[in-house]
């Protein structure tokens, strides 16, 4: 038997007094985060939580996220956390998915909380600080947690649905007790004097996997930013002493183009973390030019807990490389046919091991599609090289066939990101009536830098084969960007090539 929640168990037996979240000046010690989160396991079950039972939060990046987090967890409940910014139709398609039992909303989020809830038919309770402390200090701390079964459900984290109706990843504690230790461990060798930096949404897999989870189980600090903003970031890195900084390629780009002030010391970096989406090498080096911390990139899904791969901070890296699979998991590139493809050749990503999820909640066709003997195949395209490093070629979806010619964007999107005036770039295809498609580029460039379309289009052109350069170039003050701040390709609207 098992929970998630016995890594806050442990380290608040190991250090108590031990910053376990920051948040500006609001801090909770371990003591305090395991008081908390036990208190609110007891109002959970008061109002007739049973284990299994589904409790959707909608939270920002705030200390009471992780009280509620592990609350949920201990009382043997499963999370399903979703984003605050979701309009009420929004929410009550997901209670209504995964049969929710209680809703909880931050203040700020639970107009939208509160009617979805109320159209469904559940409780929503919302964490008002005042009225919420009053909850805790009336209940009963939990003594210990709810045991689980390695197999039993310990999250449900929604997919985005950019191929249909949003599907509810089932991940186990197994999975979850398994990514976070090897996260912590293995992958950012985090001690209790670590400080982590904690601007992903935690209502992500990446944000809870690697910083929420892997803090607590190392017993170090996470220090919060409810919204990601280059300038905040730099004065939580100088005001924290932050040593591990976790984020996705957009937010390292913004911290490029951030203006450091005058005695903000971020030395304490030793070492940052890439995910999410592919970052460009230019990118990788310059950060690493300025800040002076190691970049080690990694990949991952929702539904692989989410971290597959990675570059080892104790083995040699490979600049533009997800690295390798991490401990307990196989990785293994197949075509079209279900055949495995060799070095060199390109294939979409399978992975097996115990990161997979148990599949999608009450989705049985979906989740045979997706994992097949049980390989869960990513949608992802990468080669692997003769030493097991995979480079991420691009999304399946996201290929863009020229007249026959396959075109990766991700190629493209290296390139522009060498142009001295490019800041963000995205490639997308676009509809042609004689090639099929058209490659076109969107760009936003960096602040007070110039450039026409045909520079961007002659830039590229000296770069690569004639049928890859973007003859579409359009420019853009930002590029669309999700929760995570991931580039939303599917946002990207260009009208049909001609």
């Amino acid at each position: 038997m098992t929970n998630l929640a016995a890594f806050l168990v442990s380290s608040a037996t190991a250090c108590r007094d031990r910053v376990a979240v920051r948040h500006d000046d609001t801090t909770l010690t371990y003591a305090e985060l395991d008081d908390a989160s036990a208190r609110f396991a007891t109002v959970l079950q008061d109002r007739g939580l049973r284990p299994g039972d589904r409790v959707a939060m909608t939270m920002p990046n705030v200390p009471l996220f992780p009280v509620v987090y592990y609350g949920i967890l201990r009382a043997g409940g499963v999370v399903v956390p979703m984003n605050p910014l979701l309009k009420a139709r929004e929410v009550a398609y997901v209670l209504r998915d995964c049969g929710t039992r209680v809703a909880v909303a931050f203040p700020l989020f639970a107009e939208e909380v509160a009617k979805a809830a109320a159209e469904v038919g559940i409780d929503c309770l919302v964490t008002d600080a005042s009225a919420f402390q009053d909850l805790l200090t009336a209940a009963e701390p939990l003594s210990g947690m709810v045991d689980r079964e390695e197999d039993d459900t310990a999250l449900i984290l929604y997919t985005s649905g950019t191929t249909g109706a949003p599907k509810g990843a089932e991940l186990t504690h197994r999975n979850l007790v398994s990514n976070t230790a090897t996260t912590a461990e293995t992958l950012l060798h985090a001690g209790p004097h670590d400080v982590l930096f904690g601007g992903l949404p935690l209502f992500h897999a990446f944000g809870q996997t690697c910083a929420l989870n892997a803090a607590v189980a190392a017993g170090a600090t996470l220090t919060l930013l409810p919204r990601f903003d280059p300038h905040q970031a730099l004065e939580v890195m100088h005001r924290d002493g932050v040593t591990i900084f976790l984020g996705v390629p957009t937010m390292y780009s913004a911290l490029l183009h951030a203006e450091l002030p005058e005695g903000y010391d971020v030395s304490s970096v030793r070492l940052a973390v890439s995910g999410g989406a592919a970052i460009p090498v230019e990118v990788l080096h310059a950060f690493e030019q300025r800040f002076g911390a190691t970049v080690l990139e990694g990949y991952g899904l929702s539904e692989t807990s989410p971290v597959a791969s990675f570059n080892h901070p104790d083995r040699p890296r490979k600049a533009g490389s997800i690295g390798i699979p991490i401990r307990g998991v196989e990785m293994k590139l197949v075509a079209e046919d279900g055949s495995e493809v060799g070095p060199g050749e390109v294939g979409e990503i399978a992975i097996r091991g115990e990161n997979v999820m148990k599949g999608y909640f009450n989705r049985p066709t979906a989740t045979a599609d997706a994992v097949r003997d049980g390989w869960f195949h990513s949608g992802d395209l990468a080669r692997v090289d003769e030493e097991g490093f995979y480079f991420i070629v691009d999304r399946k979806k996201d290929l863009i066939i020229r007249g026959g010619y396959n075109v990766y964007p991700r190629e493209i999107e290296e390139v522009l990101y060498g142009h001295p005036a490019v800041a963000e770039a995205a490639v997308v295809g676009v509809p042609h009536e004689v090639h099929g498609e058209e490659v076109a580029a969107v760009i936003a460039l960096r602040s007070g830098a110039e450039a026409t379309a045909e520079e961007i289009r002659d830039y590229v052109k000296e770069r690569v084969a004639a049928y890859k350069y973007p003859r579409i170039v359009t420019f853009t003050a930002e590029l669309p960007k999700g929760p995570t701040g991931k580039i939303l390709k599917r946002e990207i609207v260009i009208g049909s090539a001609t």
